[in-house]
């Protein structure tokens, strides 16, 4: 059930007016699409945001914690960051004294070895909602048509059953004609699928008990458990690929 909408507080004219969950939605929705009253909820569960409650119970969002939710959700699109990291940023947003000036943070993952991961190489995550043909999908990439057959035939890019291609396809194409300009072809990649599987039916094991149930922030803790079991296992993964080039490196 939706919440009431917000007024102005009586006695403090000029001041912006809390907001309900519904008008926050609203303004996270024109950024983030994929927004929902049970994500906000679950944010809210995890400490990540904590919106004033009127004496019936109801939940009054200030443009601080509007951008504190700016912030949880930029992260987790083009970051992937999980959500302990994006409270330890918080935690030293608050302890800076940034959340008094109202000012949206800048986000910046730093990996292991002080790098920003993708500066410079790719845009951010776009929405799960993308849909590409073929060839806007070989215009924006980079690859040919003849490599994206044989994705299609390796299993290494799948479109939808109407033939289209999301956002995440993108990026596979995208990395691989990266690849091929160091001269990996597809036929090598056959591995990632095969690992890809694994770490599916691993994290699936897990997942779908939640994703089952038919309470919505149990669905919403479920998505979060697996974005944040692919951002671990992105870390694990290159941090393993750097420790084995080590010594190739003379490092």
């Amino acid at each position: 059930m939706n919440e009431p909408a917000a007024s102005t507080p009586s006695g403090a004219p000029g001041s912006r007016p809390l907001m309900s969950i519904g008008e926050v939605l609203a303004q996270l929705r024109v950024e983030f699409p994929d927004t929902t009253m049970s994500k906000l909820r679950f944010l809210e569960a995890e400490g990540l945001v904590e919106p004033q409650r009127t004496a019936a119970g109801y939940r009054k969002y200030s443009w601080d914690d509007v951008a504190r939710l700016r912030f949880v959700l930029t992260a987790q699109r083009d970051q992937y960051l999980p959500l302990r990291v994006i409270r330890d940023q918080l935690a030293e947003w608050d302890a800076s004294g940034a959340a008094s000036g109202r000012q949206r943070p800048t986000l910046v993952a730093v990996g292991a070895d002080g790098e920003v991961p993708g500066r410079g190489e790719q845009e951010p995550v776009e929405s799960a909602e993308v849909r590409l043909g073929r060839a806007e999908l070989v215009s924006r990439s980079g690859i040919d048509e003849s490599t994206l057959a044989e994705l299609e035939r390796l299993g290494v890019l799948v479109s939808d059953p109407a033939g289209w291609f999301d956002a995440d396809g993108l990026i596979i194409a995208s990395a691989v004609a990266g690849l091929a300009a160091y001269g990996i072809q597809p036929r090598h990649l056959r591995g990632y699928r095969t690992a890809a599987d694994r770490e599916v039916g691993l994290f699936a094991q897990l997942v779908a008990p939640l994703a089952r149930q038919s309470d919505p922030a149990a669905r919403s803790r479920a998505a979060e458990t697996a974005r944040e079991l692919v951002a671990l296992s992105q870390q694990l993964h290159a941090a393993l690929v750097r420790v084995g080039l080590r010594s190739t490196l003379g490092r």
